[in-house]
């Protein structure tokens, strides 16, 4: 037998072993396929994927029942023991069994065993496999609160920087009325003065504000103790204490330490202690003490001041809001103060809490969680 002829036969037989195998490779994965369309089971990975997923996602069979669902599905109070719990999601699962998609958007569902609260989602629901329906909900209440939240801010804004403009404005004008009056001219110009102030103030604390609700805003962590934040804090508020005759007390345990944006902190701090001088009579005392508890580090800060009513108190860490308009105007208050304090705690992992009777003065205290320090018995 030649060369050619063995070659030939070689070449034939592995073109017909390749097919074979080809063959057999099809009619595996047409049962596999036809196997997939008479069970019930989710394909493989699908309920894994689903699980995974961070947002509101389920998969049903055609009878409705829950094969799978994401956290977030189970979270929102969707489903549960293999059911739809919200009347509106079976309907759009039932138009999807059906074979087409259904959509939904910025509807209210009940939350809750008695229905009393609500919440706005956007549903999706759509075939799948033929044999199963996508159900994906977004939850749009955070998203049309913080939008709310931005439309109240920006009319805050507009509103708190209406007044200064206007001030600066008609004193401007005055100034320019009485240029022959020296006398006239010095009132008006310390009066233009301390509008620009206050208007650079509304403007430097809005920046702020907005630093502190951007991701990263405190990126800079690093361990600082109690007793440096107090020491800078009291120094920057030292010589309008002094000038009421108001006395600083620092004490406690100082030495502890916090982990955190040492500049942002004493920023807090600042604003507490510059509130309760503010607030006080004259001859007072203004004292801030630190203390360890739970794991975490408490700074009180207490003033003898008029104090506040309760409506006060639920409503004092607004944006803008202040509880004397006449007094925060006159020393210059924008009302941003304790907003970027509970902010800049919040990012610290921490809160607010406050304490107020009218004529028994204000306590504010912040709790950030402490350093775990070297060699520290974290036991007891």
């Amino acid at each position: 037998m030649s060369a050619s002829v063995v070659l030939l036969a070689l070449g034939v037989g592995a073109v017909a072993g390749a097919a074979i195998v080809l063959l057999i490779i099809w009619v595996v994965r047409q049962r596999e396929i036809e196997e997939e369309k008479t069970s019930n089971d989710i394909p493989k990975g699908v309920a894994l994927l689903i699980k995974k997923l961070d947002g509101a996602v389920f998969i049903t069979d055609k009878s409705l029942n829950v094969l799978a669902a994401s956290e977030g599905a189970s979270k929102l109070s969707l489903v549960a023991q293999g059911r739809i719990l919200i009347p509106e999601l079976v309907t759009l699962a039932e138009q999807a069994s059906a074979g087409k998609d259904s959509r939904r958007e910025d509807f209210e569902i009940s939350r809750g065993p008695l229905g009393d609260a609500t919440q706005t989602i956007t549903a999706h629901a759509s075939p799948f496999r033929s044999r199963f329906v996508l159900v994906t909900v977004i939850d749009r209440g955070e998203f049309l609160r913080l939008d709310e939240i931005r439309r109240e801010f920006v009319a805050n804004v507009s509103h708190e920087l209406k007044t200064p403009i206007a001030s600066v404005g008609l004193l401007a004008e005055a100034l320019q009325e009485a240029a022959d009056d020296p006398e006239m001219v010095r009132h008006f110009a310390e009066r233009l003065t301390s509008e620009a102030e206050r208007l650079g103030s509304i403007t430097r604390e809005i920046i702020e504000l907005s630093r502190l609700q951007g991701e990263g805003a405190l990126a800079e962590f690093e361990p600082i103790t109690v007793q440096s934040i107090i020491d800078k804090a009291v120094d920057q508020n030292r010589v309008v204490a002094k000038a009421k005759q108001i006395k600083l007390v620092s004490g406690g345990e100082l030495d502890a330490v916090i982990y955190g944006d040492g500049a942002r902190l004493v920023v807090a701090l600042n604003n507490l202690i510059a509130n309760a001088v503010h607030y006080s009579p004259e001859n007072s005392q203004v004292g801030i003490g630190a203390v360890r508890r739970d794991s975490f580090i408490e700074i009180a800060v207490t003033d003898q001041g008029i104090g506040m009513t309760k409506e006060e108190v639920e409503r004092v860490f607004e944006r803008f809001y202040r509880t004397d308009q006449a007094r925060s105007r006159s020393t210059g208050g924008t009302g941003l103060g304790l907003s970027i304090v509970k902010h800049i705690v919040s990012n610290h992992g921490g809160d607010i809490r406050v304490w107020s009777a009218p004529g028994k003065g204000s306590t504010f205290t912040i709790r950030i969680p402490e350093a775990e320090t070297p060699g520290k018995d974290t036991s007891a």
